[in-house]
């Protein structure tokens, strides 16, 4: 479903300084200090006692469901559960009100393992030239048998004549070790209406 570009340009923005821990399995994990019990019953609220997989099918660590624009009166869904459902998505434009203010909410399962510095990368482009680039980090995930969601900032679509238009928008999921859990395009209009 991940998509790799040799030249990529929507790559997470790193801190200086900063380098992930060792990655550890879910057993490792349950391992440490076991004998430790505040650590254990901080292991149980992150999932890290659950063997159960939520989707023994599906190989995936991160399951993003859907990812929302929520305009206030005007909520925009955008199924990005499978490859079919993001295959329909490259047919189908969203329009947006120029001026509107909106906010983007990401609903996602975590299984198997430990997600550390999920990220939410974005990078719209008119005319084949970014004009906008979004990182919002969702944060680190333990294995939940329940839909996780996280809501970014709110935003205002770009307005006035110059602005309207089409522009495609490349969006995708990855985390601190650099594994990219999805990555999909879609097409945006900002028009001076909703429809």
């Amino acid at each position: 479903m991940s998509q790799h570009n040799e030249a990529d340009d929507l790559v997470a923005t790193m801190t200086d300084g900063y380098k992930p821990g060792e990655k550890k399995d879910l057993n490792e994990l349950q391992q440490l200090d076991a004998n430790d019990e505040s650590l254990n019953k901080w292991k149980a609220s992150l999932g890290l006692n659950q063997a159960e997989i939520m989707f023994p099918d599906d190989p995936r660590t991160v399951i993003v469901k859907s990812l929302v624009l929520d305009a206030g009166g005007h909520k925009i869904e955008m199924d990005v559960s499978s490859s079919e459902k993001i295959a329909e998505l490259k047919d189908r434009v969203i329009v947006i009100k120029e001026g509107a203010e909106y906010f983007f909410k990401v609903a996602f399962y975590v299984q198997r393992e430990v997600v550390s510095g999920l990220k939410f990368l974005q990078q719209v482009k008119r005319l084949g030239l970014p004009v906008d680039k979004t990182e919002g980090m969702c944060g680190s995930y333990g294995p939940k048998n329940e839909l996780q969601e996280k809501v970014f900032p709110l935003a205002t679509a770009p307005s006035g004549m110059m602005a309207r238009g089409t522009y495609t928008v490349r969006s995708k999921f990855v985390d601190d070790d650099n594994n990219c859990h999805l990555e999909w395009n879609w097409t945006m209009k900002i028009k001076d209406d909703w429809k």
